[in-house]
């Protein structure tokens, strides 16, 4: 890209205030310095939120910056907050960080400026809400909600409280797919009608259910927090609660909200959509897992825009390229983007048209939108987080309201829809491809359900149940507030 177009697109993309401030793209070498420029008395004050996991990226990310300071380590599991949270800080850093278990009792230091959360999912929102309300500004990891409802609430408590808080879907900061998806908004393949995301990423059993001791070091209750207290019934307490609905969300709502996130940005809607449907299955192995590692479900828009995701949790081909990604459908050609920073165009006649590439920096993204006091320098501000986590939660919903079936029943269901049969195929030859028999396989469809998209709610015959699943029962004294008491 020239200078000339790369500043027409800063100048005119919906990611000009944040782009401008950072000067243009963040290469290492820029970053690094930028890193350097900033005084340590400037520097903000970070609690990080569960480190085993995903955490351990979080605490790279601040330690790496001369902006920032990991002030405190939380983590319910001591021996991992200890070893690899306080100690992996001291040692890189020189200074010791403070541990808390308990995220209440670090919200109480108000030196800390901001809280980084990497917790499982169903801590997601009430951990970021807590923050809010100590007043943090807040980094939230993908998805932000267990379900749809608190997603909104934690929406609802960073506009009460005039909070930044960044959604960790860091896509949205890689330069190659911001101007993928400024070619595609500006209508350069025409129309835009379907969005495909695929999550094409193998997972294996996670062993057989049972009953299983919490390793010691582990604050249980602390650990299950909004969640019913139940036994432990996987043999890895971490990791393995992604594909246990009390939890998790499955690779839907684990891998598939980033993918998710892009497809929803690239068909331009802001809203949860006019209808879901979802099918699948856990298939080719039984275990303690209860989400679906098969699974295909369908929004739909106004304007005619649909939107499909495909999680392939067993060996399968890519598609266009692609296993991790998004295709979209348009009028004039198609865009691939199979990676988290680069896409490629189309035409009709499958001749390659453009190529995008180019990183960026989600974190500084983050710092920067702290310093301004800006909501708008985000680049992937809360709202944005909560749709795209919410349309995961409904695509399980329907799922998980859904009857048994066989290949032929799909069918019959889906109703004629071309795009649609076509879809059903490819997953019916992936699973026969993978020695699954339609005929005696766990087989899900779920329930067909209509939506009232901006209101965040089922609408129409017998959707009270669907409606219920769209929050939960919170155990006492860890409840996600309601809207008026965010």
């Amino acid at each position: 890209m020239s200078q000339q177009s790369r500043r027409e697109f800063l100048e005119n993309s919906m990611f000009a205030a944040a782009a401008a401030a950072a000067a243009g793209p963040l290469t290492t070498a820029a970053r690094a310095q930028e890193k350097q420029s900033s005084s340590p008395n400037e520097r903000l004050r970070i609690a990080v939120v569960g480190v085993k996991g995903r955490g351990q990226s979080h605490l790279s990310e601040f330690m790496n910056r001369q902006d920032c300071e990991v002030a405190a380590i939380v983590d319910v599991d001591e021996t991992v907050g200890q070893k690899m949270g306080v100690e992996r800080v001291e040692k890189t850093t020189k200074k010791k960080p403070a541990f808390f278990k308990d995220l209440r009792k670090a919200l109480e230091d108000k030196n800390i400026d901001a809280v980084s959360i990497a917790t499982p999912n169903h801590w997601h929102a009430l951990g970021a809400i807590w923050s809010i309300q100590a007043g943090k500004d807040v980094y939230c990891e993908k998805p932000v909600s267990h379900n749809v409802s608190e997603g909104r609430r934690i929406v609802q408590a960073a506009r009460k409280h005039g909070k930044i808080v960044q959604t960790g879907t860091q896509m949205r900061a890689e330069r190659g797919v911001q101007e993928a998806m400024k070619f595609l908004h500006d209508g350069k393949l025409g129309k835009v009608m379907i969005a495909r995301g695929l999550c094409y990423k193998p997972r294996g059993s996670i062993g057989a259910k049972g009953t299983y001791d919490v390793p010691a070091g582990v604050d249980y209750d602390l650990w299950t927090g909004p969640a019913p207290m139940l036994p432990l019934t996987r043999k890895n307490l971490h990791y393995d609660w992604h594909w246990q609905w009390e939890y998790g969300n499955g690779d839907l709502g684990n891998q598939g909200i980033h993918q998710m996130d892009v497809a929803r940005w690239g068909l331009g809607v802001n809203d949860l959509g006019k209808s879901v449907v979802s099918y699948g299955g856990r298939l080719g192995y039984e275990d303690a897992g209860e989400t679906a590692n098969t699974q295909v479900s369908i929004h739909e828009f106004d304007d005619n825009k649909r939107l499909v995701f495909e999680v392939r949790g067993l060996k399968t081909d890519g598609l266009r390229g692609a296993k991790i990604g998004i295709i979209f459908y348009a009028t004039e050609g198609t865009l691939v983007i199979g990676s988290y920073d680069a896409g490629v165009a189309f035409d009709r006649d499958g001749n390659q048209i453009a190529k995008f590439t180019g990183s960026g920096d989600h974190f500084g993204n983050f710092v920067q939108a702290v310093r301004s006091r800006k909501q708008e320098d985000l680049f992937a501000d809360i709202e944005q987080g909560h749709l795209s986590s919410a349309l995961c939660h409904l695509g399980n919903v329907s799922y998980r309201l859904g009857e048994q079936t066989n290949a032929k029943s799909a069918e019959q269901k889906l109703n004629g829809d071309k795009e649609a049969l076509a879809t059903f195929g490819r997953v019916a030859s992936h699973l026969q491809d993978n020695g699954v028999d339609l005929e005696t396989a766990h087989l899900y469809f779920g329930k067909p359900l209509k939506l009232d998209g901006k209101a965040e709610m089922f609408v129409g015959d017998d959707v009270s149940q669907a409606n219920a699943m769209l929050t939960r029962d919170y155990r006492a004294p860890f409840v996600v507030p309601d809207e008026k008491n965010v």
